[in-house]
């Protein structure tokens, strides 16, 4: 059985997608598509930059579903079939198209909005994200709780065994930052994601996207998507609605996601989309699954050779 993972923010790289649309040009239709919605050249902004425009997450989010979303369409004619779907946080909405969901032109413009409603829900530069290595969740809870005399800092990401995204307001973050390595962390380093997203600064921004996601056309999935909030497979039009509004302000399980596929009896992941942030995360939860990435036509005929 396999399941396809659609990454999320920290994924984004300049240059992304560049290689697969010289390969494939029809593929131009669907950054065209994506322009129309959003006003402004995608395909410019994937390809050249600059980097300090691709890494604010109102530009972020529509740049990296249209990515993966036109790495997607050679998946159109592989001879099978996923048996569920997930994507990292701003990822489940290209998995949410996956499993058809939505429209293309719609989720482009749900993320822009996703993404400028998270910009808008705090300060430019009060916020902060960050990743620590080598504590245990539990552990970094209670740094976190440690570190709230400083403001809001929550784990926001609940990655792997020994990796946690936290976020929050800066003082917090740098205030939880320096209480972990004193606990014993192993690393801990600032991601390129602009706001703190999935803590309860959030709440603001996920109130004003209800209302366009319930003011959209939704379609009960294909496919289960086992989604971020709770890690459960979900397939009716309304599950998804409520998914993503409680989504924006909750941790992603993303742990808990690839066990529940794992007792599903899914053993097989293809990450779809530039980077391979999911696959490593995979590996260090599931460490016998088999796990692919396609971002072009030449990891994608890899992939295809492999499992047919």
């Amino acid at each position: 059985m396999i399941a396809f993972l659609f990454p999320g923010q920290g994924s984004q790289v300049v240059g992304m997608g560049r290689e697969l649309l010289s390969e494939v040009p029809a593929l131009s239709a669907v950054y065209q598509e994506a322009q129309e919605v959003l006003g402004y050249d995608i395909q410019q902004l994937c390809f050249e930059g600059p980097v300090e425009r691709l890494n604010q997450t109102e530009y972020t989010q529509p740049a990296l579903l249209v990515t993966s979303w036109a790495a997607y369409q050679l998946m159109q004619d592989a001879p099978w079939a996923p048996a569920a779907v997930a994507g990292h946080s701003l990822g489940e909405y290209t998995a949410l198209l996956a499993a058809g969901g939505l429209r293309f032109r719609d989720a482009v413009g749900l993320v822009q909005k996703r993404g400028q409603y998270m910009a808008e829900a705090v300060l430019p530069g009060s916020g902060l994200v960050a990743a620590i290595l080598g504590l245990a969740e539990e552990d970094v809870r209670v740094v976190c709780q440690e570190a709230e005399s400083a403001g809001i800092v929550a784990p926001a990401n609940l990655n792997s065994p020994g990796q946690t995204v936290i976020a929050g307001e800066k003082t917090a973050v740098e205030k939880a930052l320096e209480i972990a390595k004193a606990r014993g962390a192993k690393r801990v380093m600032p991601l390129p994601v602009s706001v703190p997203v999935h803590t309860p600064l959030m709440q603001v921004a996920a109130n004003r996207l209800k209302k366009d996601i319930d003011s959209l056309s939704w379609s009960d999935l294909k496919v289960p998507l086992i989604n971020n909030v709770e890690a459960k497979a979900i397939q009716s039009a309304d599950d998804v609605r409520h998914s993503l509004v409680r989504q924006l302000p909750s941790p992603v399980r993303w742990q808990d996601t690839i066990m529940t596929m794992s007792k599903m009896g899914i053993r097989h992941f293809i990450e779809i989309g530039p980077g391979k942030v999911l696959t490593g995360l995979v590996k260090r939860i599931a460490p016998d699954a088999k796990t692919w990435n396609v971002y072009d036509r030449t990891s994608y005929d890899s992939v295809r050779a492999q499992l047919i």
